[in-house]
């Protein structure tokens, strides 16, 4: 394949448990490890389904599954359901403040206490922080963290990569005692508005997986748009044209 002019050799892990549809294989293509992308190129791998992690841009190659779908959302099309918009006015009394990606004592704190949370039998429990540095940023993204205080505690923070036509939305972790806020439907609402002000047409929001629910929650923010077969369409749409092979 080619970002730019250069030629970028792409490698295949090999197929291991899926940690979304349990009942499927999982395997990634991922692009040279030693090749490091511009911000255009990393714009435009982007919009053809890769995602970012760590230094490793990647897209899923499973066998037999094409499940993980690419999408995004346009800022300026977006318009929240009743649900978002009680999850923002919820969340109005947060204070938000931006500062390129770094290590701190307090953000590996909060991402300890999520990943705990959350992931406690998998993989990611019980993180280091190694792991938080090598995971959630690269040396050659443009990458911040989003940062959400409540009475001057730090509550939660949306990892983002600033690109030329929007936001790639990395990852968000929160205190998981504060589930009540909804603060990751919260901390995506966010990145659309801030898109929106600044002009940027577009938030991307990582593989939408029919029937996971751990990324069903993505199909909420209308107009969803995903990528098949190289182009972008409303997941409407797409569910259309599934619709003769699925019946």
């Amino acid at each position: 394949m080619r970002a730019t002019t250069q030629t970028l050799k792409v490698y295949a892990t090999p197929p291991h448990a899926c940690s979304y549809l349990p009942e499927k294989l999982a395997a990634n293509a991922f692009i040279d490890p030693t090749y490091t992308p511009s911000l255009d190129s990393y714009q435009l791998l982007i919009d053809r389904g890769y995602r970012r992690s760590g230094d490793h841009l990647y897209r899923p190659n499973c066998p037999g599954c094409a499940a993980c779908v690419p999408c995004r959302v346009r800022s300026g099309d977006f318009r929240p359901n009743r649900s978002q918009r009680r999850c923002w006015k919820k969340n109005e009394d947060l204070d938000v403040q931006l500062h390129p990606a770094a290590f701190s004592e307090e953000a590996f704190a909060l991402y300890a206490r999520y990943l705990n949370s959350r992931h406690a039998d998998g993989d990611m429990a019980n993180p280091d922080e190694d792991g938080f540095r090598n995971f959630l940023y690269a040396s050659w993204s443009n990458t911040w963290f989003i940062e959400f205080h409540l009475a001057g505690r730090l509550v939660s923070i949306a990892v983002i990569d600033m690109l030329p036509r929007g936001y790639s939305a990395v990852y968000t972790f929160f205190d998981p005692e504060l589930a009540n806020r909804s603060l990751g439907t919260y901390a995506v609402l966010w990145q659309i508005e801030h898109a929106r002000m600044q002009g940027l047409p577009v938030v991307y929001l990582g593989y939408w997986i029919e029937g996971s629910r751990k990324m069903q929650y993505k199909s909420n923010f209308k107009p969803l748009e995903v990528l098949q077969d190289g182009i972008w369409q409303s997941l409407d749409n797409h569910r259309i044209a599934k619709q003769p092979q699925d019946q």
